[in-house]
């Protein structure tokens, strides 16, 4: 996470519960924009799904993805990051969401599963970052 600013690391860490507003790519062409949950493995972002959601198509389509992280306690100071999703897998996906799930929610067990669900655990890479406020 070095091209995060020190002035906007607690952005990423868990105690601030900040959420993560993905923007992936339409067939189209078109941006689709998603709130989602998410941490870190201290050098890439790491978010999670369900396989079959519009943004695991798109993220699978087209790796490159934007996203922003406003700070939950005041909406001007934010990070706004340009990325690649540079793994996708299902391997510890299942842990991976529990863990979200606890920092999120306070609850050990992901409570929204859909009968037959597979959960993916998808890494981003940095490549461009902008902070505000």
């Amino acid at each position: 996470m070095n091209n995060i600013p020190e002035t906007h690391l607690d952005l990423l860490k868990d105690e601030k519960k900040a959420f993560l507003f993905l923007a992936t790519i339409m067939p189209s062409g078109s941006p689709q924009v998603t709130p989602v949950w998410f941490n870190t493995d201290n050098e890439c972002i790491l978010i999670n799904s369900a396989a079959g959601r519009i943004k695991d198509h798109n993220m699978r389509a087209r790796p490159q993805i934007a996203l922003c992280i406003p700070d939950p306690t005041n909406p001007y100071r934010y990070l706004q990051i340009q990325g690649k999703i540079i793994e996708i897998t299902t391997v510890d996906a299942d842990d991976h969401i529990n863990t979200l799930t606890m920092k999120y929610r306070g609850l050990p067990i992901y409570p929204y599963r859909q009968p037959g669900e597979q959960r993916v655990k998808y890494k981003i890479l940095i490549n461009r970052v902008d902070a505000h406020g």
